[in-house]
């Protein structure tokens, strides 16, 4: 069953990853976007903007986060952007951002901000980031905000060793020995990101064992309560904040 997270295993150890030394990068393209936030308008009458509304799913490899994004999509009419494939991508046309072997937390973030900007939606799940509390710190030095909510898909590992191996992909990661390096990887690195918006309440933790249609019924009525909080105008947490930063 799922719940608001409140506390977490002891694997969620504080991180150690150092800050970024980087400056703010000012915005100048969330104004077509707001979380149903009304403003004065010449004439006194109220305009409306559109925030991005932003989840990100976190969980291991093999936990089921693209087929659980897949469902969210289908019901939800969120959109779904992979910083995995986003990278894949932008490696693949050879730019300047895609060459060499570590693309920083800035590209990346980069490229989920362009995303954004160029779709005429505000609900976002962005998957597979942040990987690590770096990433979360460029996340939001450069976008200026936090997540609205973070949706952890909680799974053990032999489960996702299991799964990852007869997904039969074609990758070239998916073998036991490089599947349990990328276990320690996830629990070393991301647990602490979970841990840091654990501590600030925005996690929903989701037992993702079971079929994907079993786990996504954990995964309804959260996004149920959440879309209806988008609609009642409750969820425009962060805007104080994201209004200081861009305007300074």
């Amino acid at each position: 069953m799922w719940r608001r997270a409140a506390s977490l295993s002891p694997l969620l150890s504080p991180s150690k990853s150092s800050l970024l030394h980087q400056g703010l990068c000012r915005l100048t393209f969330w104004g077509a976007f707001t979380t149903d936030i009304m403003h004065p308008a010449k004439g006194g009458i109220a305009s409306k903007e559109k925030l991005p509304f932003i989840t990100f799913v976190l969980g291991g490899p093999g936990s089921g986060k693209g087929t659980q994004c897949a469902k969210i999509v289908e019901t939800f009419g969120y959109i779904h952007l992979s910083a995995g494939d986003l990278l894949r991508k932008e490696i693949a046309s050879n730019s300047e951002n895609g060459k060499g072997k570590i693309v920083p937390s800035g590209i990346t973030v980069k490229l989920i901000q362009k995303e954004i900007e160029s779709s005429d939606n505000y609900k976002f799940l962005i998957d597979g980031f942040p990987r690590c509390e770096e990433n979360r710190i460029a996340f939001e030095q450069i976008i200026g905000m936090e997540p609205n909510n973070v949706l952890f898909f909680d799974c053990p590992e032999d489960e996702m060793v299991k799964r990852v191996l007869s997904r039969n992909e074609g990758r070239v990661d998916d073998n036991i020995d490089t599947i349990k390096k990328r276990l320690k990887v996830f629990s070393a690195l991301n647990l602490p990101v979970i841990k840091h918006y654990t501590e600030k309440g925005k996690v929903y933790k989701v037992n993702a064992v079971g079929s994907a249609d079993e786990v996504f019924e954990q995964v309804r009525p959260i996004f149920t309560e959440v879309c209806n909080r988008i609609s009642a105008g409750f969820e425009v947490c962060d805007y104080n904040n994201f209004k200081r930063f861009w305007m300074d």
